[in-house]
Formats: structure tokens, sequence, C-alpha cells
């Protein structure tokens, strides 16, 4: 005799089932779609976002300007770190046969497609980075922290400033100025980024350098 404890679990209704293979299918078609067509796996929304993991990925123009602010800013044979920020990372790119190196530090293990150039990366452990992360390798850090708060930033900051050479392009919201200022010195510019999809906050550009961007 099956024991009575089987009739607790719970079974999915014949549509919720019906409903999730409709689902996965068409995940399934997406995807065989994205590889027929010679899909760019570094275009913006290529990974989609995960706003579970507060993610709201930049608009076209907006991830290019940045990315172009980047490369001018990082120089010949530069290095640029994105933090956070791998619709920036995906522009950079983009820009085939460029003279510079990026990497990606980014919680999200669906980056993890990029390669070498993943690196896996928790605010919380601002500090546990690779050991082949050398300190101020980066002629160029650029960081968007996924929360608006000064825990987050103050952490994001931290991995900042060990990666920097120097110049620091951060982004995150109107509100952060004052914390901006506090825990990276950088100051806000005229350029205003656009997300994809609109945001309730203001957001805004920072750096501490003659930047492109004002």
């Amino acid at each position: 005799k099956m024991d009575d404890d089987d009739d607790d679990i719970p079974q999915l209704s014949s549509h919720t089932l019906a409903a999730l293979q409709e689902f996965y299918l068409e995940q399934q078609q997406r995807e065989g779609m994205k590889t027929s067509q010679g899909f760019n796996q570094y275009s913006v929304g290529s990974i989609e976002e995960d706003w579970q993991l507060s993610q709201f990925w930049y608009s076209d123009e907006t991830a290019s300007c940045l990315a172009n602010e980047a490369a001018v800013a990082a120089g010949k044979g530069g290095r640029i770190a994105c933090v956070s920020a791998p619709s920036v990372y995906q522009k950079l790119k983009e820009q085939d046969g460029k003279d510079f190196s990026v990497c990606i530090l980014e919680y999200d293990r669906r980056f993890s497609v990029y390669g070498e150039e993943f690196i896996f990366y928790d605010y919380n452990q601002p500090l546990n980075l690779p050991e082949n992360l050398l300190p101020h390798s980066f002629d160029i850090v650029i960081a968007d922290p996924p929360y608006l708060s000064e825990e987050c930033l103050q952490k994001t900051a931290e991995t900042i400033k060990y990666l920097t050479k120097g110049k620091i392009l951060l982004c995150t919201g109107a509100i952060m100025e004052e914390h901006a200022a506090k825990h990276l010195g950088v100051k806000i510019c005229r350029f205003i980024p656009k997300h994809s999809r609109n945001l309730a906050n203001e957001f805004r550009c920072y750096v501490n350098y003659a930047s492109g961007l004002d």
C-alpha cells in the first residue's frame, strides 16, 4: 500500500503543465533562432534582464556612448573593467579590432558565456577577487552598483579603488551624488544615461577625470 503522505505532494494541473511546456518550447525556439541567425552574443539584451537581481540594461545609445567614453579614457592598449555594467561590456566587445582589453565583473553567472573575461563578483565581498586581478591594473573602471544604497556603493567603491589606476566612471542614481563624492571623489556629469525600460529613479553618471560626458 502506498504511503498516505504521498497525497500531500502538490501536483501541477494539466493546464499549468501545458502552459509550462509551451513556455519552454518558445524558449528553445528563441535560442534556436539566435543560433541560426548568427546571433551576436554581445548585443545588449542577448542576456535578458533579471529584475530580481536589480538588472536594468542601458538603451543602445547610452551603452554605446559609455563604451566609447571608456575606450577613449583607457587609451591605446588600455584595460577596462566593467563592474556590474554588462551592457557597456557588450558594447565594448562589439568594437572589434579596437586596441584595448576588457573584463566583466558580475554576480549573474549567465555572463560566464563570455569565458575568461567573466569574473564572478559579489559586492558583499568587494575584495574577494582572483589573484590574477592585480591591484591598480585597469586604466578605467566603469561601475553600476546594483542597489541605490550607501552600503552597496561603499562596498563597490572598495572594488573600484582596488582595480583602477585612477580613472572612474560611475553610473548610479542622482540621489547618490553626495555618497559618490564621499566614497569615490567623483562629480556628476551633464550626460543623462537612459535605460531600455524607464526607471522610476533619475539616473546619472559621475567621473573623477576630464571626460567627454560634459
